[in-house]
């Protein structure tokens, strides 16, 4: 896709992610399209599962999958729901995990949008920096 505005192109291909949700429990379908540093984009849409708990939302899928192929750092991720649905705490959780200053940008099938960070949706995140550094005290038990 070519299109010169950065959001809109996320939020197009957010769109189109979402026609391949797998939802036929809540038929609440969602599209995500994750941009990392190296420019690559990533998409994935929510995949429901009879055992609910077995259930991923489309961020996490678009997370995953870019992970996978060795990404680390992402500048902005577009959400598309009928209803401009903020990602879940599971979600929000694992994205913290790249970083804070990720855009996210929630947007609906029209032209709802809104424009935030990964720290505005959560606050006082738990993440690798959370964790202790292993000192000296620690060596005998890492071997």
């Amino acid at each position: 896709m070519s299109s010169k505005d950065p959001i809109e192109e996320l939020i197009a291909l957010a769109k189109k992610a979402r026609n391949q949700a797998y939802a036929p429990y809540s038929r609440f379908r969602v599209g995500a399209a994750l941009r990392a540093a190296s420019g690559r984009v990533y998409s994935g849409c929510n995949v429901e599962n009879a055992s609910y708990g077995l259930s991923i939302c489309a961020e996490r899928v678009a997370l995953f999958k870019a992970a996978c192929e060795g990404e680390r750092t992402f500048t902005a991720l577009a959400v598309v729901s009928e209803t401009m649905a903020s990602p879940c705490g599971a979600c929000r959780q694992v994205l913290a995990e790249f970083g804070l200053d990720t855009k996210v940008l929630v947007a609906d099938l029209e032209d709802g949008r809104e424009v935030l960070t990964v720290s505005d949706l959560l606050p006082a995140a738990f993440t690798p920096a959370s964790l202790p550094r292993p000192g000296p005290e620690h060596q005998e038990e890492d071997r």
